[in-house]
């Protein structure tokens, strides 16, 4: 018989920490710590098997389901001696979600559930206190109403902000039992409003209720969009945790928190984290209040003046400090807790492993393996390859001049400029038209997280390192600044002010996470350090390895960035965008213009000198590593004018009349220039275009080689075949400029020709093509291109829709479909090798900087992949990570 709930609480539970899948990680967390003997409230877990079957059965239940309930319920009351529904000593509990994967803030909690009208004068008599009674029963019904009941916030918060004001109350906690009784009949009439029922009062309706509402916050809005950002497949489901309440808001001995065992954003090992006295849990995390700081040495850092938890509750803390020790030695990771002190007794509500920056997250597993606690396989392993992108971009330059606007908390490392935007549609939206844009908000809620993601930085005036904006920030690699309290927000007018300064939407405003500043204008930055533990890991990652990283480049600034960060050699130098730059496009434009070789000649001896010293500096930056070129690939058209000035220019140049090279412009046009005259096309209908670009690489090897003595490793690359012909063809010219140039200067140059492997057909000919060519390198841009049908260019119009409806789990051009242009990609390695065995093999498409790209690459015995500049590093730890996952090794090195 199929279980489908899990009790916890009172010294034991019936699941373990491995049982992440079916309870959650939630529910996991507290069944360990149940295990572990910690204080852990009674409460019991329904599986995330039922959640799948809730969708797959028209929003129903399994049988069996109530009766598993009921008894877990009895399990409770038990312990606790209440009973749920009891109008005098009422058993209340809470209502979470729980998914595998932690997804803060994106799906529905309930507080207080079992209250009501009888039961809330019960809870207050057997508390002793009518205004915590009543203020949780009107914290009960507002969250009832919006989880559950769909009402909008907004009623809700505008009737307490109005009866505050009315009242002269500054703070929620201003406000005496009646106030709270008062607040609770407008709740109350709301929801009669807004829904045309009462509010339910049989805490049993209340349960199901709300159970049916958390599995329903699976599928909704902000959650599809957190699981698609973060790769989590909508088939795991959530679990639902029902635990009694503990309550915060009882009184000065009363408080909630949230801690990190060691600091999120910096790695340090500091007891992290933040706590509300009289309060309940979701009063930190949205930042309706300042909150207080749980050591004397972080309220000190911060410059409060409100009294850390270690002072104002010594006790409590010590045994909060207990439990961190604990449950760190225990999971051998920073943990994340929620905790709750009722009555100056510690509860345990959550630990899961914390999210953290990238610059924290290397730091705490340099620092493992340093403390012995962790191997350095298992180090690898825990560094999420992509969020190493987080270290590689520029921060604030400390020379620049900078006019400090506000401060605020450094709640998500990092610097970022841009314009201000009030709100997530419109941070959406300029995004999307290319313009760097910072999200300004009051504080931020699940409902931004697109807003979020597509801006360049987010900043809030209210809350603390532990709200949703600083959660959210960090789990993107956003650079964030929060509880900026000195700030103002006027959404209506879309102004930002401090003191006698406004920011108008639309101005430039810079952020700094790394320090909280709020900065005017944009301030210059500077490329970061990669040294310490960053060096550290990267050294353990090489020694892992076998791939080869490579680099995506064509300019001396891009390779050396590359060289910077670990690049073994150049896999893609892309000719063409050589040709774009002022003094070149010119010439080019003369060649293309020529209607004979004569003038194409011409125009390429004007380019040849640019094209050498190009491949010269190339040369110099990689000190003898391989360098793969690729020879002019796309349509002629795209080099031509398109403005009047740019036509007019260019008679004034040539000497033809604008009409003329009009017609010449409108004659290059194609209907389908991707599969047109482009690629290997090229050289085969012009060829002295192919020999001019060999003959620039050649002579460059050669004086690279006569002046430092270096060996130069050319790696030539013809692009876009599909048949072997085509490639001997072009082959025969290179074999044929580059002897004469190595003749000619009694050098010679150690060469390889090869080709990119980018339309289907010449993957399933690799057998035959490989008699000649001498590598591959996978163009995975085209090839999904071609064996989708899609042009990368236009299909963003429509991929979202696709991964919605659950066509693609992914973006093929964001990683790669193995299925598809995997397989062929595997008989081309297959067929290729069994012609020539050493053939050397490569990808040099976006995803060769992918993390999921780069393992598949590794399972099908590439010797390299090539990605851009800032993604060698994501790409060295990725390989790494491949290797260990070949290997089935998370722990042993």
């Amino acid at each position: 018989m199929v279980k489908w709930v899990y009790s916890f609480g009172g010294g034991n539970a019936e699941g373990r920490a491995e049982m992440r899948a079916l309870l959650g990680g939630k529910g996991a967390g507290l069944a360990e710590m149940s295990n572990l003997g910690l204080p852990v409230p009674p409460g019991f877990t329904i599986t995330t098997e039922v959640c799948t079957y809730f969708y797959a059965h028209r929003n129903s239940y399994p049988k069996g389901l109530k009766e598993a309930v009921a008894k877990g319920l009895k399990r409770v009351e038990g312990l606790l001696g209440a009973r749920f529904g009891d109008a005098e000593n009422p058993l209340l509990v809470s209502v979470r979600s729980g998914g595998r994967a932690s997804m803060p803030g994106m799906m529905d909690t309930v507080l207080n559930l079992g209250l009501n009208d009888r039961s809330v004068a019960g809870l207050a008599r057997h508390s002793g206190d009518e205004r915590f009674a009543y203020d949780s029963y009107r914290r009960f019904i507002q969250m009832y109403g919006q989880v559950v009941l769909g009402i909008d916030h907004h009623h809700f918060a505008d009737l307490l902000d109005n009866h505050k004001l009315d009242s002269g109350a500054a703070l929620d906690t201003d406000l005496s039992a009646a106030d709270w009784q008062t607040v609770v009949a407008g709740y109350k009439d709301i929801v009669a409003q807004e829904t045309g029922r009462p509010f339910p009062q049989d805490p049993h309706a209340q349960l199901w209720g709300a159970i049916g509402a958390v599995f329903g916050s699976w599928m909704n809005p902000r959650a599809i969009t957190y699981r698609q950002l973060h790769d989590i497949p909508e088939e795991w489901g959530t679990a639902v945790n029902v635990q009694a309440m503990v309550f915060g808001n009882m009184g000065a001995d009363c408080a909630t928190g949230v801690a990190f065992t060691r600091d999120p954003s910096t790695g340090a090992d500091e007891f992290y984290g933040e706590f509300l006295v009289n309060a309940q849990g979701e009063d930190v995390v949205a930042g309706i209040r300042t909150p207080q700081h749980l050591t004397v040495a972080g309220r000190k850092a911060s410059g409060s003046t409100l009294p850390a938890m270690e002072e104002a509750m010594p006790e409590v803390f010590a045994d909060l400090c207990k439990v961190r020790r604990t449950l760190e030695d225990h999971y051998r990771d920073m943990q994340d807790i929620e905790f709750t002190v009722q009555r100056n007794k510690l509860w345990m509500l959550q630990t899961r492993t914390g999210k953290r920056s990238a610059q924290a997250a290397l730091k705490i597993a340099v620092a493992l393996v340093d403390e012995g606690v962790i191997g350095r396989a298992e180090a690898l392993c825990r560094i999420e390859a992509g969020s190493l992108d987080q270290l590689l971009h520029p921060m604030l330059d400390p020379k620049a001049p900078t006019n400090v606007l506000a401060r605020g908390l450094p709640a998500s490392p990092g610097a970022a400029s841009g314009k201000v935007v009030f709100s997530a549609e419109e941070a959406e939206s300029m995004a999307a038209k290319g313009e760097a844009v910072i999200l300004v908000r009051v504080e931020t809620s699940p409902e931004d997280i697109h807003g979020m993601h597509a801006a360049k930085g987010i900043l809030t005036t209210r809350g603390g390192m532990t709200s949703h904006a600083a959660v959210v920030a960090r789990g993107m690699g956003r650079p964030c600044v929060t509880g900026a309290g000195d700030l103002r927000v006027d959404y209506e007018a879309r102004v930002l002010a401090v003191r006698n300064v406004q920011v108008k939407a639309g101005e430039v405003i810079t952020i700094n996470g790394s320090s909280g500043e709020v900065l005017l204008g944009e301030v210059p930055t500077i490329q970061p350090e990669l040294s310490g533990d960053f060096a550290t890991l990267m050294d353990w990652a090489d020694e892992v390895r076998r791939l080869k990283i490579r680099t995506n480049a064509e300019t001396a600034l891009d390779a050396r960035t590359a060289r910077r960060f670990g690049a073994e050699g150049i896999g893609l130098c892309r000719t063409e965008h050589m040709f774009f730059e002022a003094d070149r496009i010119g010439p080019m434009r003369e060649m293309i213009m020529a209607d004979n070789e004569g003038g194409r000649r011409a125009a390429l001896a004007k380019l040849l000198p640019m094209q050498r010293a190009d491949f010269v500096e190339l040369f110099r930056i990689m000190q003898g590593l391989p360098v793969t070129i690729r020879l002019l690939d796309p349509p002629l058209h795209e080099f031509l004018p398109k403005t009047e000035d740019e036509f007019r220019e260019m008679a004034a140049a040539t000497g033809e009349p604008v009409a003329a090279l009009r017609h010449r412009t409108a004659a290059l046009r194609e209907t389908n220039p991707m599969l047109g005259h482009r690629g290997c096309r090229l050289g085969i209908t012009y060829p002295e275009i192919t020999e001019m670009q060999v003959q620039a690489i050649f002579e460059a090897a050669v004086a690279v080689n006569q002046e430092s003595g270096e060996t130069v490793a050319p790696e030539i690359m013809v692009p876009l075949i599909a048949t072997r012909r085509e490639f001997d063809i072009l082959k025969e010219i290179i074999d044929r400029v580059g002897g004469e140039v190595m003749r000619k200067s009694r050098v010679t140059v150690d060469y390889l020709v090869g080709t990119m492997i980018e339309l289907p057909r010449a993957a399933l000919r690799a057998g035959d093509i490989a008699e000649t060519a001498e590598f591959f390198s996978f163009g995975t841009n085209d090839l999904t291109q071609t064996v989708y049908g899609l042009s990368r260019d236009d299909a963003a119009s429509f991929i979202g829709a696709y991964q919605k409806a659950g066509i693609l789990q992914h973006d093929p051009f964001v990683t790669l479909d193995t299925i598809g242009v995997g397989e062929l990609v595997q008989i081309a390695v297959e067929r290729g090798r069994a012609t020539r065995p050493e053939l050397k093999l490569g990808i040099c498409g976006e995803h060769g900087g992918d993390p999921a790209s780069i393992r598949f690459c590794e399972a099908v015995g590439l010797d390299y992949v090539s990605c851009s500049p800032y993604r060698v590093p994501i790409a060295r730890l990725a390989a790494a990570q491949a290797v260990l996952d070949e290997k089935g090794d998370g722990g042993t090195t």
